[in-house]
């Protein structure tokens, strides 16, 4: 289903966002799975030491480092707008 260009530009992205997506762009996808990862890592070994609330604190950082990986991915993917290009 096509927009018109009324619709079109309701749905745009602000200056603040396009600059920020333009920021983490440049990051590898990479670094959010591996800081998923070392979420985990540490709060095994926090676990591991007897610090069970730091431990559940720090492991529930992986969640949100695998969505921004994910989000990173679809701006790299799809573009920041692609409809702002269009008209």
């Amino acid at each position: 289903m096509a927009m018109t260009e009324n619709e079109n530009q309701q749905h745009r992205e602000g200056e603040t966002t396009k600059a920020i997506e333009s920021q983490t762009a440049k990051l590898p996808s990479k670094l959010f799975l591996c800081a998923a990862l070392g979420s985990m890592a540490v709060s095994l070994t926090l676990k591991c030491l007897g610090h069970k609330h730091t431990a559940l604190f720090v492991g529930q950082w992986a969640a949100p480092f695998l969505l921004l990986g994910t989000y990173n991915k679809i701006v790299k993917t799809h573009g920041h707008d692609k409809q702002d290009t269009d008209i």
